[in-house]
C-alpha cells in the first residue's frame, strides 16, 4: 500500500512513528539523527516509544527523509520551479512539500548563501545579483517564487528612509525596482505559476498607487491574479501580517477561501519557548549555543543587561506619555507576539521573554526565532546570532506558504489547465 506523505502541519504523532520506521529501513538512526537535528539516544527513546517525538518539528525532516521511498507519483518532481530573493528558504521548504522540484536559487547576500546552503542540497549553485542575470541563463520552471525585497514598501523601511531623506517604493533605485526583474523573467520564460510574497504595506503605500503599478504590470503579463494578506498568527504565535500574490497564466478556480485558515491563537509562545522542565529537545548541530542542557537554562548572554533594561523602559515611558505607541513588546507563555523584524539583534525590544519577577528579559535565541517563523529543529543555523536574527527577521512564516502552497498544488499538477476547472480541495 503506497503511504501518503503529510507535512509536519497536519501530521501527527501515530504519522511520525509510521514515517520513522520507513526512514529506518533505509537509514540508520546514526543517519536519521543527523538528518532531523537529534542525537542517536532520542531515536532510540522513539523507537522504543519511551516519548513521542513532536510531528510539528520534525515532519518536514522526515517527510524528505522518505520521499524517495514514499509515494512518487504525486511528489516526485510533479514541476519545477526557481526560488527568486531566496533568503534561507522558507518558500522553497513550502513548495517542496508539494512535490516540487527546486531547479534555480537567487539570493545576493553571502551569509544568507551560507544558511540557505547548509539546509539545501541540490545540483545547482545559488546565484547572486539578479539584476545581471540573462533570463536566457534561468532553466525553464512551472512555477516562479520570489519574496522581493520589502523594506522599501515596510512601514519600518518607509520611516526609516523618510528620516534620512532617501526614496522608498519603485524611487528606491536598489530595492524597489527589483520587482520589474521579476516582471521580467516571468515574461521570457511564461511559467504556469507564481507567488510573490511583501509586506502588508505594499498595498497602502504611496495611497495604493504602488500596488496598482504591481497589479497591472502582471496583468499586462497575461496572467489571471489573486492576493490576500495573511496574519503568521493562524499558524504561529507571532503577528506577522504579508501579502500574498499568486498568478496561473491559464484561469483556474484558485481561491483563497476555498481551504479555510486555521484560527488565530492556536499556537502561543510556550509551543516555541526553551523547555526548561528537561524536555527540551537536544539538537546536535546547535550544542548548547543556545540551550545548556546541564542547567536546563537559556544561556545567560541572551538576558538584557541592566543598562540595556532601563534604557527600554526608559525609551517606553517616554513614548507613552507622548501618546505615542512606540515601545517594547513583552510576551509570556500564552502569548502571541509582536512581528519578528530584522533589527531583532540590535536591542530585541520587539519581543522580551518574561522571566520572571526580580528578572530582567530576554532576547529570543535564534531556535527560537526558527521556531517563530515555522522552521523545524533540523535547520541549521550556521551563522552568528546577529546574521540569524536578521534572517529570521527577514523571511516567510513557512507555514503560511505551505497553506498557500497546497492550494495552488491542484492546478500545479493538472496535465493541462482548463479555465474555471473546479478544484476540490482536501481539508481533512
Amino acid at each position: 500500500m503506497a503511504t501518503e506523505i503529510r507535512t509536519g502541519l497536519d501530521m501527527d504523532v501515530d504519522t511520525a512513528y509510521q514515517y520513522l520506521a520507513i526512514a529506518r529501513q533505509n537509514f540508520s538512526q546514526k543517519q536519521i539523527a543527523e538528518c532531523l537535528g537529534v542525537n542517536v539516544r532520542t531515536i532510540r527513546r522513539w523507537e522504543a516509544r519511551q516519548v513521542e517525538p513532536n510531528p510539528y518539528q520534525i515532519g518536514p525532516a522526515l517527510r524528505q527523509l522518505i520521499l524517495p521511498f514514499g509515494t512518487p507519483n504525486v511528489h516526485d518532481k510533479a514541476f519545477k520551479f526557481i526560488d527568486l530573493f531566496a533568503g534561507i528558504g522558507g518558500i522553497r521548504a513550502a513548495f517542496e512539500g508539494i512535490g516540487g522540484q527546486c531547479v534555480f536559487t537567487s539570493e545576493w547576500d553571502n551569509y544568507a548563501q551560507r544558511t540557505y546552503a547548509e539546509n539545501f542540497h541540490d545540483g545547482h549553485l545559488i546565484a547572486g545579483d539578479i539584476t545581471k542575470i540573462e533570463a536566457s541563463d534561468i532553466p525553464d520552471h512551472d512555477v516562479l517564487l520570489a519574496g522581493f525585497p520589502c523594506q522599501p514598501f515596510s512601514i519600518a523601511g518607509v520611516s526609516k528612509k523618510n528620516a534620512l531623506g532617501r526614496a522608498h517604493g519603485f524611487r528606491d533605485e536598489t530595492q524597489g525596482t527589483l520587482f520589474f526583474d521579476v516582471c521580467r523573467i516571468i515574461e521570457a520564460k511564461q511559467p504556469r505559476a507564481f507567488l510573490l510574497e511583501n509586506v502588508k504595506n505594499l498595498m497602502s503605500h504611496d495611497k495604493g498607487r504602488t500596488f496598482d503599478v504591481i497589479r497591472r504590470a502582471l496583468l499586462d503579463l497575461g496572467y489571471h491574479i489573486h492576493y490576500r494578506i495573511i496574519d503568521g498568527a493562524h499558524f504561529t504565535p507571532q503577528h506577522r501580517e504579508r501579502i500574498i500574490i499568486v498568478g496561473f497564466r491559464e484561469g483556474v478556480a484558485f481561491d483563497f477561501d476555498a481551504v479555510p485558515l486555521p484560527p488565530k491563537g492556536c499556537k502561543v509562545m510556550r509551543h516555541i519557548l526553551h523547555k526548561t522542565d528537561g524536555s527540551e529537545p537536544h539538537i546536535e548541530a546547535d550544542g548548547d549555543k543556545y540551550f545548556d542542557h546541564n542547567l536546563d537554562c537559556v544561556p545567560e548572554k541572551y538576558t538584557l543587561t541592566d543598562k540595556l533594561w532601563a534604557y527600554l523602559q526608559n525609551y517606553a515611558a517616554k513614548h507613552k506619555a507622548a501618546g505615542n505607541g512606540f515601545g517594547f513588546g513583552m510576551v509570556f507563555p500564552e502569548s502571541v507576539s509582536r512581528t519578528l523584524s530584522a533589527r531583532y539583534y540590535k536591542d530585541g525590544s520587539e519581543i522580551l521573554v518574561w522571566q520572571g519577577e526580580g528578572r530582567n528579559p530576554r532576547r529570543l535565541t535564534p531556535r527560537e526565532c526558527a521556531r517563530l517563523m515555522g522552521f523545524p529543529d533540523s535547520f541549521r543555523i550556521p551563522v552568528s546570532d546577529t546574521r540569524a536574527y536578521k534572517q529570521f527577521g527577514n523571511s516567510v512564516v513557512v507555514d503560511v506558504m505551505r497553506h498557500v502552497a497546497s492550494m495552488m498544488k491542484p492546478a500545479l499538477e493538472a496535465d493541462i489547465l482548463v479555465p474555471e476547472l473546479p478544484l476540490v480541495y482536501r481539508t481533512a
